[in-house]
Protein backbone atom coordinates (compact mmCIF):
# COMPACT_ATOMS: atom_id res chain seq x y z
CA UNK A 1 0.00 0.00 0.00
CA UNK A 2 1.38 3.65 -0.56
CA UNK A 3 0.21 6.42 1.29
CA UNK A 4 0.15 10.04 0.13
CA UNK A 5 3.59 11.58 0.38
CA UNK A 6 1.92 14.44 1.90
CA UNK A 7 0.25 12.67 4.64
CA UNK A 8 3.10 11.22 5.59
CA UNK A 9 5.48 13.59 5.89
CA UNK A 10 3.63 15.60 8.58
CA UNK A 11 3.84 12.42 10.84
CA UNK A 12 7.46 11.98 9.97
CA UNK A 13 8.55 15.87 10.41
CA UNK A 14 9.16 15.95 14.28
CA UNK A 15 10.87 12.70 13.81
CA UNK A 16 13.48 13.70 11.27
CA UNK A 17 13.85 17.30 13.25
CA UNK A 18 15.34 15.08 15.80
CA UNK A 19 17.43 13.12 13.39
CA UNK A 20 18.72 16.27 11.65
CA UNK A 21 20.00 17.39 15.15
CA UNK A 22 21.28 14.44 15.44
CA UNK A 23 23.48 14.42 12.52
CA UNK A 24 24.60 17.84 13.18
CA UNK A 25 26.28 16.92 16.61
CA UNK A 26 28.00 13.51 15.31
CA UNK A 27 29.76 15.75 12.46
CA UNK A 28 30.99 17.68 15.15
CA UNK A 29 32.25 14.85 17.00
CA UNK A 30 35.94 14.75 15.65
CA UNK A 31 38.15 11.94 16.03
CA UNK A 32 41.07 12.47 17.25
CA UNK A 33 44.19 10.85 16.55
CA UNK A 34 45.99 7.98 18.21
CA UNK A 35 48.35 6.19 17.70
CA UNK A 36 47.76 2.47 17.02
CA UNK A 37 49.20 -0.73 19.32
CA UNK A 38 49.61 -2.96 16.20
CA UNK A 39 53.20 -4.00 15.97
CA UNK A 40 54.56 -5.55 12.75
CA UNK A 41 58.07 -5.32 11.36
CA UNK A 42 57.65 -2.26 10.32
CA UNK A 43 55.16 0.42 11.19
CA UNK A 44 54.72 4.34 10.81
CA UNK A 45 52.22 6.68 11.30
CA UNK A 46 54.31 9.51 11.16
CA UNK A 47 54.36 10.39 14.67
CA UNK A 48 56.61 14.12 15.44
CA UNK A 49 59.57 12.24 15.68
CA UNK A 50 59.69 10.98 12.23
CA UNK A 51 62.52 12.25 11.14
CA UNK A 52 65.12 10.75 12.89
CA UNK A 53 63.77 7.48 10.87
CA UNK A 54 63.47 8.91 7.37
CA UNK A 55 65.85 10.46 5.11
CA UNK A 56 65.65 12.61 1.84
CA UNK A 57 67.58 11.50 -1.69
CA UNK A 58 69.96 13.89 -3.03
CA UNK A 59 71.12 11.45 -5.60
CA UNK A 60 70.56 11.89 -9.51
CA UNK A 61 69.62 9.09 -12.32
CA UNK A 62 70.32 9.41 -15.93
CA UNK A 63 67.56 9.43 -18.61
CA UNK A 64 67.73 9.72 -21.70
CA UNK A 65 71.19 11.33 -21.50
CA UNK A 66 70.12 13.49 -19.28
CA UNK A 67 71.15 14.14 -15.53
CA UNK A 68 68.52 14.48 -13.27
CA UNK A 69 68.40 15.07 -9.69
CA UNK A 70 66.55 14.35 -6.93
CA UNK A 71 65.18 17.57 -5.81
CA UNK A 72 62.26 17.16 -4.50
CA UNK A 73 60.86 18.43 -0.67
CA UNK A 74 59.11 16.07 1.81
CA UNK A 75 56.99 17.23 4.63
CA UNK A 76 54.57 15.75 7.40
CA UNK A 77 51.49 17.13 7.22
CA UNK A 78 47.91 17.02 8.15
CA UNK A 79 45.19 16.94 5.35
CA UNK A 80 43.75 19.42 3.49
CA UNK A 81 41.54 18.36 1.12
CA UNK A 82 38.89 16.16 2.81
CA UNK A 83 40.58 15.97 6.46
CA UNK A 84 39.45 13.14 8.47
CA UNK A 85 41.13 12.38 11.68
CA UNK A 86 42.21 15.26 14.05
CA UNK A 87 46.16 15.23 13.92
CA UNK A 88 46.71 12.56 11.72
CA UNK A 89 49.35 13.28 9.82
CA UNK A 90 51.11 11.74 6.54
CA UNK A 91 54.06 12.40 4.18
CA UNK A 92 53.54 14.95 1.96
CA UNK A 93 55.47 15.97 -1.34
CA UNK A 94 55.93 19.61 -1.99
CA UNK A 95 57.28 20.12 -4.84
CA UNK A 96 55.53 19.57 -8.44
CA UNK A 97 57.43 18.36 -11.44
CA UNK A 98 60.08 16.96 -9.48
CA UNK A 99 61.93 13.86 -8.54
CA UNK A 100 60.92 13.04 -4.85
CA UNK A 101 62.89 9.73 -2.98
CA UNK A 102 62.89 9.18 0.70
CA UNK A 103 63.54 6.21 3.03
CA UNK A 104 63.55 4.75 6.22
CA UNK A 105 65.66 1.74 7.21
CA UNK A 106 64.42 -1.72 9.13
CA UNK A 107 65.87 -2.18 12.17
CA UNK A 108 66.54 -5.15 11.10
CA UNK A 109 66.59 -7.75 7.83
CA UNK A 110 62.82 -8.75 6.89
CA UNK A 111 63.08 -12.54 6.17
CA UNK A 112 59.66 -13.73 4.80
CA UNK A 113 60.48 -17.60 4.38
CA UNK A 114 57.68 -20.10 4.88
CA UNK A 115 55.61 -16.80 6.44
CA UNK A 116 53.17 -14.74 4.67
CA UNK A 117 54.20 -11.34 3.99
CA UNK A 118 51.85 -8.02 4.07
CA UNK A 119 53.06 -4.43 2.46
CA UNK A 120 50.02 -2.13 3.16
CA UNK A 121 49.73 1.61 3.14
CA UNK A 122 47.48 4.58 2.30
CA UNK A 123 47.88 6.86 -0.79
CA UNK A 124 45.84 10.05 -0.66
CA UNK A 125 46.01 12.21 -3.72
CA UNK A 126 45.00 15.09 -2.62
CA UNK A 127 45.54 17.57 -6.12
CA UNK A 128 44.61 14.17 -7.84
CA UNK A 129 47.04 11.58 -9.50
CA UNK A 130 47.60 12.63 -13.42
CA UNK A 131 51.82 12.16 -14.02
CA UNK A 132 52.92 10.27 -10.69
CA UNK A 133 53.94 7.42 -9.02
CA UNK A 134 53.11 6.82 -5.62
CA UNK A 135 54.84 3.28 -5.23
CA UNK A 136 57.27 1.88 -2.48
CA UNK A 137 60.36 -0.32 -2.85
CA UNK A 138 61.60 -3.03 -0.37
CA UNK A 139 65.25 -2.71 -0.90
CA UNK A 140 67.67 -5.84 -1.07
CA UNK A 141 69.78 -6.49 1.40
CA UNK A 142 73.55 -5.82 0.38
CA UNK A 143 77.02 -6.81 1.55
CA UNK A 144 77.60 -2.92 1.54
CA UNK A 145 75.92 -0.27 3.66
CA UNK A 146 73.20 1.75 2.16
CA UNK A 147 73.35 5.55 2.07
CA UNK A 148 69.69 7.16 2.09
CA UNK A 149 71.11 10.34 0.63
CA UNK A 150 72.75 7.96 -2.35
CA UNK A 151 69.36 6.02 -2.61
CA UNK A 152 67.53 6.17 -6.54
CA UNK A 153 65.74 4.46 -9.13
CA UNK A 154 68.99 2.17 -9.12
CA UNK A 155 69.24 1.04 -5.83
CA UNK A 156 68.51 -2.72 -5.66
CA UNK A 157 65.01 -3.56 -4.26
CA UNK A 158 63.37 -6.68 -4.05
CA UNK A 159 59.51 -5.91 -4.22
CA UNK A 160 58.17 -2.03 -5.92
CA UNK A 161 54.11 -1.92 -5.11
CA UNK A 162 51.68 0.94 -5.53
CA UNK A 163 50.42 3.12 -7.74
CA UNK A 164 51.01 4.76 -10.85
CA UNK A 165 49.44 7.21 -13.19
CA UNK A 166 50.59 9.10 -16.37
CA UNK A 167 49.66 9.51 -19.95
CA UNK A 168 48.51 6.15 -20.73
CA UNK A 169 49.71 4.08 -17.78
CA UNK A 170 47.64 3.57 -14.73
CA UNK A 171 48.07 0.84 -12.75
CA UNK A 172 49.36 -1.01 -9.52
CA UNK A 173 52.99 -2.14 -9.81
CA UNK A 174 53.72 -5.72 -8.29
CA UNK A 175 57.32 -6.13 -9.44
CA UNK A 176 59.59 -8.62 -7.25
CA UNK A 177 63.34 -9.17 -8.42
CA UNK A 178 64.24 -12.59 -8.60
CA UNK A 179 67.95 -14.27 -7.96
CA UNK A 180 68.25 -17.53 -10.11
CA UNK A 181 69.29 -19.95 -7.84
CA UNK A 182 72.07 -21.60 -10.38
CA UNK A 183 73.07 -18.12 -12.42
CA UNK A 184 72.77 -16.03 -9.10
CA UNK A 185 71.96 -13.39 -11.77
CA UNK A 186 68.82 -10.85 -10.33
CA UNK A 187 65.76 -10.59 -12.99
CA UNK A 188 62.13 -8.20 -12.76
CA UNK A 189 59.39 -9.95 -12.65
CA UNK A 190 56.58 -7.84 -13.43
CA UNK A 191 52.82 -8.78 -12.94
CA UNK A 192 51.20 -9.73 -16.21
CA UNK A 193 47.73 -7.68 -15.60
CA UNK A 194 47.61 -5.09 -13.01
CA UNK A 195 45.13 -3.29 -11.44
CA UNK A 196 44.24 0.08 -12.07
CA UNK A 197 45.21 2.73 -9.18
CA UNK A 198 42.43 4.43 -7.41
CA UNK A 199 42.71 8.49 -8.11
CA UNK A 200 40.18 9.36 -6.06
CA UNK A 201 41.01 12.59 -3.87
CA UNK A 202 39.94 10.41 -0.89
CA UNK A 203 42.22 8.03 0.92
CA UNK A 204 43.09 4.62 -0.70
CA UNK A 205 44.61 1.95 1.33
CA UNK A 206 46.71 -0.22 -0.55
CA UNK A 207 47.10 -3.89 0.67
CA UNK A 208 49.97 -6.88 -0.92
CA UNK A 209 49.49 -10.29 0.90
CA UNK A 210 51.95 -13.07 -0.14
CA UNK A 211 51.45 -15.90 1.46
CA UNK A 212 54.53 -19.09 1.45
CA UNK A 213 52.27 -21.29 -1.37
CA UNK A 214 53.20 -18.52 -3.94
CA UNK A 215 50.02 -16.87 -3.96
CA UNK A 216 49.29 -13.54 -3.87
CA UNK A 217 46.67 -11.02 -3.92
CA UNK A 218 46.52 -7.42 -4.07
CA UNK A 219 43.60 -5.39 -2.47
CA UNK A 220 43.20 -1.67 -2.65
CA UNK A 221 40.03 -0.58 0.25
CA UNK A 222 40.07 -3.79 1.45
CA UNK A 223 38.47 -5.04 -1.96
CA UNK A 224 40.46 -8.16 -3.42
CA UNK A 225 41.29 -6.08 -6.79
CA UNK A 226 44.00 -8.95 -8.43
CA UNK A 227 44.68 -12.62 -7.13
CA UNK A 228 47.45 -14.85 -8.70
CA UNK A 229 50.48 -16.74 -7.95
CA UNK A 230 53.84 -15.99 -8.44
CA UNK A 231 54.83 -19.08 -10.72
CA UNK A 232 51.92 -18.43 -13.28
CA UNK A 233 50.86 -14.36 -13.41
CA UNK A 234 54.39 -13.06 -14.05
CA UNK A 235 56.64 -12.02 -16.73
CA UNK A 236 59.23 -12.71 -17.49
CA UNK A 237 58.18 -16.48 -15.66
CA UNK A 238 60.06 -17.30 -12.43
CA UNK A 239 61.24 -20.87 -14.18
CA UNK A 240 63.19 -20.51 -17.31
CA UNK A 241 62.21 -23.47 -20.30
CA UNK A 242 63.46 -26.81 -20.18
CA UNK A 243 64.85 -26.80 -23.80
CA UNK A 244 65.90 -23.55 -25.47
CA UNK A 245 66.93 -23.27 -29.33
CA UNK A 246 70.60 -24.22 -30.06
CA UNK A 247 72.19 -21.15 -30.51
CA UNK A 248 75.26 -22.66 -32.39
CA UNK A 249 72.64 -24.51 -35.24
CA UNK A 250 72.20 -22.42 -38.38
CA UNK A 251 70.11 -23.30 -40.82
CA UNK A 252 72.15 -24.74 -44.31
CA UNK A 253 72.40 -22.99 -47.43
CA UNK A 254 70.34 -25.27 -49.71
CA UNK A 255 67.67 -25.36 -47.35
CA UNK A 256 64.36 -24.49 -49.46
CA UNK A 257 61.57 -22.68 -47.34
CA UNK A 258 59.54 -21.16 -50.14
CA UNK A 259 56.46 -23.80 -50.84
CA UNK A 260 56.17 -21.73 -54.14
CA UNK A 261 58.07 -20.87 -57.12
CA UNK A 262 57.76 -19.42 -60.58
CA UNK A 263 56.40 -21.46 -63.16
CA UNK A 264 59.97 -21.79 -65.39
CA UNK A 265 57.46 -23.13 -68.31
CA UNK A 266 55.13 -19.73 -68.11
CA UNK A 267 55.58 -17.42 -71.31
CA UNK A 268 54.19 -13.73 -71.44
CA UNK A 269 51.15 -13.52 -73.94
CA UNK A 270 51.59 -11.47 -76.87
CA UNK A 271 48.83 -9.05 -76.20
CA UNK A 272 50.35 -7.90 -73.10
CA UNK A 273 50.76 -4.59 -73.36
CA UNK A 274 52.47 -3.68 -70.08
CA UNK A 275 53.29 0.00 -71.64
CA UNK A 276 49.55 0.71 -70.96
CA UNK A 277 48.44 3.60 -68.65
CA UNK A 278 46.36 2.65 -65.86
CA UNK A 279 43.69 5.85 -66.94
CA UNK A 280 42.90 7.28 -70.00
CA UNK A 281 41.12 10.32 -70.84
CA UNK A 282 37.02 9.66 -71.10
CA UNK A 283 36.32 11.17 -74.99
CA UNK A 284 32.45 10.42 -74.59
CA UNK A 285 32.59 13.72 -71.25
CA UNK A 286 30.22 16.99 -72.22
CA UNK A 287 30.64 20.06 -70.75
CA UNK A 288 27.94 20.31 -68.08
CA UNK A 289 26.16 23.28 -69.63
CA UNK A 290 26.03 25.57 -65.99
CA UNK A 291 29.90 24.93 -66.43
CA UNK A 292 31.23 28.82 -65.96
CA UNK A 293 34.12 30.58 -67.62
CA UNK A 294 34.70 32.28 -64.62
CA UNK A 295 37.70 32.60 -61.85
CA UNK A 296 37.64 29.83 -58.91
CA UNK A 297 39.17 32.60 -56.58
CA UNK A 298 38.48 36.16 -56.57
CA UNK A 299 40.01 39.29 -54.57
CA UNK A 300 37.58 39.56 -50.92
CA UNK A 301 35.77 42.88 -51.95
CA UNK A 302 35.12 43.04 -48.21
CA UNK A 303 38.78 43.42 -46.87
CA UNK A 304 41.05 46.14 -46.71
CA UNK A 305 44.44 47.51 -45.95
CA UNK A 306 46.03 47.24 -42.82
CA UNK A 307 46.82 50.73 -41.70
CA UNK A 308 50.72 49.09 -41.04
CA UNK A 309 50.64 48.97 -44.25
CA UNK A 310 53.96 50.52 -46.45
CA UNK A 311 53.32 50.20 -49.98
CA UNK A 312 57.32 51.32 -50.20
CA UNK A 313 58.53 48.64 -47.82
CA UNK A 314 55.87 45.88 -48.39
CA UNK A 315 54.78 46.30 -51.82
CA UNK A 316 51.95 46.40 -53.18
CA UNK A 317 48.87 44.90 -51.22
CA UNK A 318 46.67 42.99 -52.72
CA UNK A 319 43.26 41.77 -50.85
CA UNK A 320 43.43 38.02 -49.99
CA UNK A 321 41.72 35.54 -52.21
CA UNK A 322 38.11 33.86 -51.28
CA UNK A 323 36.10 31.09 -53.15
CA UNK A 324 33.92 32.67 -56.19
CA UNK A 325 30.19 32.78 -54.75
CA UNK A 326 29.55 32.32 -58.53
CA UNK A 327 30.45 28.49 -58.19
CA UNK A 328 28.74 27.49 -55.34
CA UNK A 329 25.93 26.18 -57.10
CA UNK A 330 26.88 24.98 -59.93
CA UNK A 331 29.15 22.05 -61.37
CA UNK A 332 32.11 24.29 -61.54
CA UNK A 333 34.29 27.06 -62.85
CA UNK A 334 37.31 27.49 -64.70
CA UNK A 335 38.80 25.84 -67.81
CA UNK A 336 36.79 22.70 -68.39
CA UNK A 337 38.81 19.15 -68.94
CA UNK A 338 37.66 16.18 -69.94
CA UNK A 339 37.58 13.35 -66.85
CA UNK A 340 40.34 10.45 -67.01
CA UNK A 341 38.84 7.05 -66.85
CA UNK A 342 40.13 3.27 -65.94
CA UNK A 343 41.66 2.24 -68.98
CA UNK A 344 40.04 -1.25 -69.92
CA UNK A 345 43.40 -2.29 -71.80
CA UNK A 346 45.40 -1.92 -68.48
CA UNK A 347 47.20 -5.35 -67.57
CA UNK A 348 49.90 -4.03 -66.00
CA UNK A 349 53.84 -5.61 -65.51
CA UNK A 350 53.23 -9.52 -66.46
CA UNK A 351 54.72 -12.37 -63.96
CA UNK A 352 54.65 -15.96 -64.37
CA UNK A 353 52.35 -17.93 -62.30
CA UNK A 354 53.41 -19.60 -59.03
CA UNK A 355 53.78 -23.43 -58.35
CA UNK A 356 54.35 -25.53 -56.16
CA UNK A 357 57.96 -25.87 -54.86
CA UNK A 358 59.50 -29.48 -55.68
CA UNK A 359 62.15 -28.72 -53.06
CA UNK A 360 60.33 -27.15 -50.82
CA UNK A 361 61.51 -28.59 -47.19
CA UNK A 362 58.96 -26.46 -44.83
CA UNK A 363 59.99 -23.73 -42.43
CA UNK A 364 63.60 -24.37 -40.41
CA UNK A 365 63.99 -24.19 -37.24
CA UNK A 366 67.22 -24.44 -34.68
CA UNK A 367 66.81 -27.82 -32.73
CA UNK A 368 65.64 -28.04 -29.14
CA UNK A 369 68.41 -28.68 -26.69
CA UNK A 370 68.30 -29.14 -22.64
CA UNK A 371 68.50 -25.61 -21.18
CA UNK A 372 71.96 -25.47 -19.26
CA UNK A 373 70.36 -22.65 -16.90
CA UNK A 374 67.20 -24.64 -15.96
CA UNK A 375 66.24 -24.48 -12.43
CA UNK A 376 62.92 -24.89 -11.01
CA UNK A 377 62.26 -22.99 -7.96
CA UNK A 378 58.83 -23.71 -6.38
CA UNK A 379 59.29 -21.70 -3.30
CA UNK A 380 59.75 -17.61 -4.91
CA UNK A 381 57.71 -16.34 -2.48
CA UNK A 382 60.89 -16.75 0.03
CA UNK A 383 62.37 -13.44 -1.14
CA UNK A 384 65.38 -12.25 -0.88
CA UNK A 385 66.45 -10.47 2.95
CA UNK A 386 64.66 -6.99 3.28
CA UNK A 387 66.74 -4.14 4.46
CA UNK A 388 52.07 -7.35 10.98
CA UNK A 389 48.37 -7.40 11.89
CA UNK A 390 47.63 -5.78 8.79
CA UNK A 391 43.71 -5.95 9.28
CA UNK A 392 43.49 -4.74 12.44
CA UNK A 393 45.57 -1.77 11.90
CA UNK A 394 43.39 -0.57 8.74
CA UNK A 395 40.58 -1.01 10.95
CA UNK A 396 41.65 1.27 13.42
CA UNK A 397 43.39 3.87 10.83
CA UNK A 398 42.26 3.84 7.05
CA UNK A 399 38.84 2.34 7.62
CA UNK A 400 37.96 5.41 10.66
CA UNK A 401 39.16 8.16 8.41
CA UNK A 402 37.82 7.05 5.09
CA UNK A 403 35.03 6.89 6.74
CA UNK A 404 34.76 10.96 7.44
CA UNK A 405 36.88 11.78 4.24
CA UNK A 406 33.99 9.99 1.73
CA UNK A 407 31.52 11.57 4.24
CA UNK A 408 32.90 15.34 3.44
CA UNK A 409 33.21 14.51 0.18
CA UNK A 410 29.55 13.23 -0.47
CA UNK A 411 28.75 16.42 1.86
CA UNK A 412 30.94 18.95 -0.43
CA UNK A 413 29.25 17.05 -3.89
CA UNK A 414 26.03 17.69 -2.75
CA UNK A 415 27.03 21.14 -2.09
CA UNK A 416 28.12 21.79 -5.98
CA UNK A 417 25.29 19.54 -7.52
CA UNK A 418 22.01 21.64 -7.93
CA UNK A 419 18.85 20.17 -5.98
CA UNK A 420 15.45 20.72 -6.23
CA UNK A 421 14.74 19.56 -2.73
CA UNK A 422 14.62 22.03 -0.28
CA UNK A 423 16.43 22.05 3.22
CA UNK A 424 14.05 21.26 6.08
CA UNK A 425 13.92 24.59 7.05
CA UNK A 426 12.77 25.90 4.04
CA UNK A 427 10.24 23.56 3.25
CA UNK A 428 9.41 20.52 5.56
CA UNK A 429 6.84 18.38 3.31
CA UNK A 430 8.74 18.38 0.70
CA UNK A 431 11.58 17.60 2.62
CA UNK A 432 10.23 14.49 4.36
CA UNK A 433 8.95 13.74 0.65
CA UNK A 434 12.57 13.60 -0.65
CA UNK A 435 13.30 10.90 2.55
CA UNK A 436 10.60 8.54 2.17
CA UNK A 437 11.11 8.57 -1.84
CA UNK A 438 14.52 7.19 -0.93
CA UNK A 439 14.03 4.92 1.88
CA UNK A 440 10.89 3.13 -0.35
CA UNK A 441 13.49 3.24 -3.55
CA UNK A 442 15.88 0.28 -0.86
CA UNK A 443 13.15 -0.79 1.01
CA UNK A 444 11.56 -2.32 -2.23
CA UNK A 445 14.60 -4.26 -2.91
CA UNK A 446 15.56 -5.02 0.40
CA UNK A 447 13.51 -4.30 3.17
CA UNK A 448 16.09 -5.06 6.08
CA UNK A 449 18.75 -2.75 4.09
CA UNK A 450 15.96 -0.17 4.04
CA UNK A 451 15.19 -0.36 7.75
CA UNK A 452 18.80 0.26 8.55
CA UNK A 453 20.09 2.72 6.43
CA UNK A 454 16.60 5.00 7.26
CA UNK A 455 15.61 3.97 10.69
CA UNK A 456 13.91 7.35 11.27
CA UNK A 457 12.13 7.04 8.58
CA UNK A 458 11.35 3.36 8.98
CA UNK A 459 10.08 4.28 12.44
CA UNK A 460 7.71 7.03 11.65
CA UNK A 461 6.05 4.95 8.41
CA UNK A 462 5.21 1.99 11.26
CA UNK A 463 3.97 5.05 13.56
CA UNK A 464 2.03 6.65 10.30
CA UNK A 465 0.18 2.93 9.28
CA UNK A 466 -0.91 2.51 12.85
CA UNK A 467 -2.82 6.45 13.49
CA UNK A 468 -3.67 5.86 9.54
CA UNK A 469 -5.80 2.47 10.62
CA UNK A 470 -6.75 3.82 13.71
CA UNK A 471 -8.35 6.85 12.55
CA UNK A 472 -9.86 4.82 9.69
CA UNK A 473 -11.58 2.44 11.95
CA UNK A 474 -12.92 5.55 14.19
CA UNK A 475 -14.52 6.63 10.81
CA UNK A 476 -15.84 3.54 10.31
CA UNK A 477 -17.95 2.98 13.61
CA UNK A 478 -19.24 6.90 12.86
CA UNK A 479 -20.35 6.17 9.72
CA UNK A 480 -22.47 2.89 10.39
CA UNK A 481 -26.19 3.27 10.58
CA UNK A 482 -28.41 2.24 13.79
CA UNK A 483 -30.36 -0.56 13.20
CA UNK A 484 -33.83 -0.03 12.47
CA UNK A 485 -36.81 -1.85 14.13
CA UNK A 486 -39.62 -3.28 11.69
CA UNK A 487 -42.79 -2.97 11.30
CA UNK A 488 -43.02 0.83 11.81
CA UNK A 489 -45.16 1.71 15.15
CA UNK A 490 -48.27 3.87 14.91
CA UNK A 491 -47.83 5.12 18.70
CA UNK A 492 -45.73 7.29 20.18
CA UNK A 493 -45.69 5.37 23.18
CA UNK A 494 -42.76 3.11 23.88
CA UNK A 495 -42.63 -0.56 23.41
CA UNK A 496 -40.70 -3.73 24.27
CA UNK A 497 -39.09 -3.68 21.34
CA UNK A 498 -37.96 0.03 21.34
CA UNK A 499 -36.44 -0.48 24.61
CA UNK A 500 -34.44 -3.49 23.17
CA UNK A 501 -32.92 -2.23 19.95
CA UNK A 502 -31.75 1.68 21.01
CA UNK A 503 -29.06 0.10 23.30
CA UNK A 504 -28.39 -2.57 21.34
CA UNK A 505 -27.58 -0.77 18.10
CA UNK A 506 -25.08 1.30 20.27
CA UNK A 507 -22.89 -1.39 21.55
CA UNK A 508 -22.88 -3.16 18.69
CA UNK A 509 -21.38 -0.25 16.34
CA UNK A 510 -18.84 0.27 18.79
CA UNK A 511 -18.13 -3.76 18.82
CA UNK A 512 -17.55 -3.17 14.72
CA UNK A 513 -15.35 -0.28 15.21
CA UNK A 514 -13.20 -1.78 18.14
CA UNK A 515 -12.85 -5.25 16.11
CA UNK A 516 -11.86 -3.35 12.81
CA UNK A 517 -9.57 -1.52 14.98
CA UNK A 518 -8.13 -4.59 16.03
CA UNK A 519 -8.13 -6.11 12.84
CA UNK A 520 -6.19 -3.48 10.93
CA UNK A 521 -3.40 -2.67 13.60
CA UNK A 522 -0.08 -3.84 11.85
CA UNK A 523 1.17 -6.87 13.16
CA UNK A 524 5.18 -6.37 14.29
CA UNK A 525 7.33 -8.94 12.94
CA UNK A 526 10.56 -9.46 13.85
CA UNK A 527 13.67 -9.91 10.87
CA UNK A 528 16.60 -11.22 11.84
CA UNK A 529 19.73 -9.46 9.78
CA UNK A 530 22.09 -11.41 7.85
CA UNK A 531 25.71 -11.53 9.44
CA UNK A 532 29.34 -11.11 7.48
CA UNK A 533 32.00 -12.65 8.61
CA UNK A 534 34.94 -10.34 8.24
CA UNK A 535 38.12 -11.88 6.50
CA UNK A 536 41.25 -11.79 8.65
CA UNK A 537 44.93 -11.96 7.01
CA UNK A 538 47.46 -14.40 7.88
Amino acid sequence: MRLPYSFVALLLASALALGRADEVHKAEDRVVFKPSTVRGHFVEQFTPDWVERWSTSKATKEESGEELKYVGVWSVEEPTVYPGIVNDSGLVAKTAAALHAISAQFTEPLDNTGKTLVVQYEVKPQQGLECAGAYLKLLTKTDTKLHAEEFNAATPYTIMFGPDRCGGTNKVHFIFRHKHPKTGEYEEKHLASSPSANVEKTSSLYTLVVKPDNSFEIRINNKVEKAGNLLESFSPPVNPPKDIDDPDDKKPDDWVDNPKMPDPDATKPDDWDESAPFEIVDEDAVKPDDWLDEPQTIPDPEAEKPEYWDDEEDGAWLPPQINNPKCENVSGCGPWQRPMKRNPNYKGKWYPPQIDNPDYKGPWSPRRIPNPDYVEDQTPANFEKMAQDAKKFADETWAVKYKIEKATEDNEEAKLTPSTTPSFSDDPVQYVQHKVNEFLAVFWDDPVKGITEFPVIAGGLAGGFIVFFVLLGLLFSLLTPAKKAYPHKKTDEPTPDDKDSGPSAVKEGSSSAENEEEETKPKKTTKKRSSKKTRKDN
